[in-house]
């Protein structure tokens, strides 16, 4: 590998690969992967690069150099990558981070003892909000008392807009490296949040008040993502890619009425970072990029895992509170939120997916209402109005369902 300055990212899979690594590498960056899967690690130590198929109506394949990876499970290795690395990503999900902290802060101390005070950036490549905080308050557990975290270490939160379809064992079967993505390439991340130089990658753009692109994230393109998965399935279940559903010229406008109800919420938080018109541009051009068909994306990856997409905080019940503090219309975003519900599409092999299979069978069992207490941390209090509201809804669209197979069936 070149002597060069070097990312060490924490999870070798899609977004890792197809967008963290791709854009590092391209800048000149080293690329070290710690990852688990021990046949993905060798195949990346083998070949010291992968490619990624950029899927448009004109295809195009970027080859990423100077790779290399470690195992998650060998700390000492893990250790010794923290302790050399330039600056650093996670892209593994809230259950995998809570197991990779310790190794990071034990990495951190050492860095420290062998290199004093030489800063090092985490970028957060997850979908989760305040995963910054989250990490700071687990680091405090587990360092030293005077290591001056603060100074050093620049927890920097991102909004993840690229989107990574799943890929099939066919595709996968001549090349495992090979990974598909979408031409979106900007990343947005926290500008205040480094602690040494902002490095000079290409596709990044820096933003002061990150919180409001936290939201545009999950309240527009989450939430608009979702609601072509939810509605589409409702009136076609019979569509497998969400292109098929978006088709439908009803669909496609009730998504967008939804996201733009959305985007007026967000106006009202954040006016000094965007217009209702960046939004609506924003709206569109992310629904042109829901239609890629190259990307080949489905209806079950798009919706699955209803307790977390269904949760208090996430795209939709997250924007309607938002909605209720300044007592703003939310009808389109509930809605929407409702036809989740109903949600019991199966992957290619025909299985629900665990999650939403937990879901849908509690809410067979307990309801509406015992559902979203006990598995998407609604409070039965706090919440009583939502909860309400989305009991209603479910009922009218169970019945509005029913008339609809009785059509089709006659």
């Amino acid at each position: 590998m070149k002597d060069n300055k070097t990312i060490l990212i924490f999870g070798a899979g899609k977004i890792g690969r197809s967008f963290i690594g791709q854009l590092f590498g391209q800048s000149g960056y080293n690329v070290v992967f710690c990852d688990i899967d021990q046949d993905l690690i060798n195949e990346l130590n083998q070949r010291e690069s992968y490619q990624v198929v950029i899927k448009a109506k004109t295809e195009e394949t970027i080859l990423v150099e100077n790779v290399r990876a470690v195992s998650g499970l060998d700390r000492n290795a893990v250790i010794k990558e923290v302790v050399k690395a330039s600056i650093m990503a996670v892209s593994v999900g809230k259950n995998a981070l809570e197991k990779i902290i310790p190794a990071i802060a034990e990495g951190l101390k050492q860095r420290q003892e062998l290199t004093p005070n030489r800063p090092l950036d985490i970028i957060i490549a997850e979908n989760m909000r305040a995963a910054g905080e989250f990490i700071r308050s687990r680091l405090i557990e587990l360092l030293p008392k005077n290591y001056p975290l603060n100074k050093l270490v620049g927890l920097v939160e991102t909004s993840i807009g690229k989107m990574v379809p799943s890929m099939t064992d066919e595709d996968l079967k001549n090349d495992p490296l090979l990974i598909f993505a979408e031409p979106y390439n900007t990343l947005i991340l926290d500008k205040l949040a480094f602690k040494g130089a902002i490095p000079k990658v290409r596709g990044f753009s820096p933003k002061k008040n990150m919180q409001a692109w936290v939201d545009r994230k999950a309240f527009i393109h989450n939430l608009g993502h979702a609601t072509a998965a939810y509605v589409g399935n409702f009136y076609h279940p019979e569509e497998k890619y969400i292109f098929e559903v978006l088709a439908e010229k009803k669909i496609l406008d009730l998504t967008r009425k939804t996201m733009l109800q959305a985007a007026e919420i967000l106006v009202s938080y954040y006016p000094d970072d965007f217009t209702f018109n960046d939004l609506e541009e924003h709206t569109d051009d992310l629904l042109i990029r829901f239609q890629n068909q190259a990307l080949k994306d489905t209806v079950f990856r798009v919706g699955q895992d209803l307790p977390r997409k269904l949760g208090i905080d996430d795209r939709f019940a997250g924007i309607i509170q938002l909605a209720q503090k300044k007592q703003l219309k939310y009808d389109r975003i509930l809605n929407a939120m409702a036809h989740g519900f109903f949600f019991g599409r199966t992957d290619e092999q025909g299985s629900l997916n665990t999650q939403n299979q937990r879901f849908l069978q509690t809410l067979k069992d307990k309801g509406v209402k015992k559902t979203l207490t006990t598995l998407c941390e609604f409070h039965p209090e706090r919440n009583r109005d939502l909860l309400n509201e989305l009991e209603i809804l479910y009922s009218n669209l169970a019945e509005k369902k029913n008339l609809i197979r009785n059509i089709n069936i006659s």
